[in-house]
């Protein structure tokens, strides 16, 4: 049985950083691409990044690109968000995703305040 679970979300001041981390069980994990996506108070779910497993190439949403980091560390079955220049809007709750499968975590809250 897959399993996802997130962590490291918190209260952070605007300029602030935070790590989160998700961490996969259940599947053999670089074998798979993985994803993080948001989901802001009253709005639709909406990506932030991905990594591919293939090759290593990283994407993300313009709203995120220059400020926030997708990695992996396939021993640890983890991947991990670096979010950096944190601002109000980035205040949601975040969920890890595998596509294959259609695979979510439980999300965890990241609250930046102004």
């Amino acid at each position: 049985q897959v399993q996802l679970v997130e962590s490291g979300g918190g209260l952070v001041q605007t300029g602030g950083s935070l790590r989160l981390s998700c961490t996969a069980s259940g599947l053999t994990f670089n074998q798979y691409t993985m994803a993080w996506f948001r989901q802001p108070p009253g709005k639709d779910r909406e990506f932030v990044a991905s990594h591919i497993h293939k090759d290593g190439s990283t994407y993300y949403a313009d709203s995120v690109k220059g400020r926030f980091t997708i990695s992996r560390d396939n021993a640890k079955n983890t991947v991990y968000l670096q979010m950096n220049s944190l601002k109000p809007e980035d205040t949601a709750v975040y969920y890890c995703h595998r596509y294959s499968g259609n695979y979510w975590g439980q999300g965890t809250q990241v609250t930046v305040s102004s």
